[in-house]
């Protein structure tokens, strides 16, 4: 599944991470370049560095991360043929179907390929994933995809509807995922009758989770479950909180500032002016008091000596954003039961046979 190796050669499908919005996928081609807003890059220089290395462009205009490919960045730079699965389904939906290496899996609707390449992960070189699309050309660009990225032993793409002709599968998969309920009956027939099987359908809208209850009902499927994934992305900051001792020494400190630009003013408002023989007293007492400025800049001095090296606890917070995106679809998930027959044989020597779901 793509390169392992540390370095980079000719040939390899890297990721190209501009931004956190702009994550672009690309083959290293020696001879040719590539130019955006970030500037002009050679595919030559990405030839023999580390995965994950930050290239310079060569105008000096801006970089880039050169990324080895996984499924979650794979998703991220795909080129969208239809609306895709992102992380945060895929993730739920794999671990509530069960899915582990060895599992064999029925996927109906490949589209862009973002599901596909998650499981072809999770099942390992052991298991297998069967996904089928109806989109003749969605089917050759996908099956490309995943013969270039060295998924074609563990992915088998069919041209298929399955809502009308069915998976061409009978007990044959741990886990299915059909998009709408008319294909659940053909579910039913593909998944294995000797385990425990799971299904996942994918519906948009509540009526179309209502067909697809019925249907499962229908089926024989039993503990049916719909959810709904919503991400809530937090912000957190750390602000610094100081102690009590330091928050009163400054309140002081404030008040001492408050006085010294006082004593200022009145010895600003002395100067240039005449004085009445009565005033005399109150002048001297001024300036007693603006004598007192050095003193005070003294003390503000010795607050902000004592006080830079403080220790501040920092606090950490949370803030939630006021809205976050929609759902992409409701997730409905059922699990068909095994089938056990028992072969009873009484005293008689007649033999009796109980089948239960």
């Amino acid at each position: 599944m793509w390169s392992r190796r540390r370095n980079i050669e000719a040939g390899d499908m890297v990721i190209l991470w501009l931004t956190r919005d702009a994550v672009h996928p690309l083959v290293v081609t020696p001879g040719k370049e590539l130019n955006n807003r970030f500037g002009v890059y050679r595919h030559a220089d990405f030839i023999g560095k580390l995965y994950g290395s930050k290239i310079s462009s060569r105008n000096g205009r801006g970089f880039i991360h050169v990324l080895r490919p996984t499924p979650e960045l794979w998703t991220l730079a795909l080129p969208h043929r239809t609306q895709i699965l992102y992380a945060a389904d895929i993730a739920f939906i794999t671990g509530m179907l069960g899915l582990k290496p060895g599992s064999i899996a029925i996927e109906a609707g490949t589209g862009s390929g973002s599901f596909s390449h998650s499981l072809a992960r999770t099942l390992g070189t052991r298991g297998k994933l069967h996904t089928f699309e109806f989109h003749e050309t969605r089917v050759n660009r996908a099956r490309e995809e995943f013969q270039v990225h060295g998924l074609s032993e563990v992915i088998t793409i069919s041209h298929r509807n399955v809502c009308k002709d069915g998976f061409g599968l009978e007990n044959a998969a741990d886990a299915n995922l059909p998009a709408p309920w008319d294909a659940i009956p053909y579910a039913h027939i593909a998944l294995k009758k000797d385990r425990v099987a799971r299904i996942c359908c994918f519906s948009p809208c509540m009526e179309q989770v209502l067909r697809t209850v019925a249907a499962l009902n229908e089926a024989a499927f039993s503990d049916v479950t719909m959810f709904e994934t919503l991400l809530r992305p937090s912000e957190v900051q750390q602000i610094p909180l100081q102690s009590i001792d330091a928050v009163t020494e400054k309140l002081k400190m404030g008040e001492v500032q408050k006085e010294a630009r006082r004593l200022r003013q009145i010895e600003a408002a002395g100067v240039g002016h005449k004085r009445k023989r009565e005033d005399l007293d109150s002048t001297i007492d001024s300036a007693d008091t603006a004598n007192n400025i050095p003193l005070l800049q003294q003390d503000m001095k010795h607050y902000s000596q004592s006080h830079s090296g403080t220790t501040i606890n920092p606090l950490t917070v949370v803030k939630a954003p006021p809205e976050v995106r929609g759902h992409t679809s409701y997730l409905t998930f059922a699990t068909l039961l095994p089938v056990a027959s028992v072969t009873l044989e009484p005293r008689g020597g007649d033999v009796w046979q109980d089948v239960w779901r």
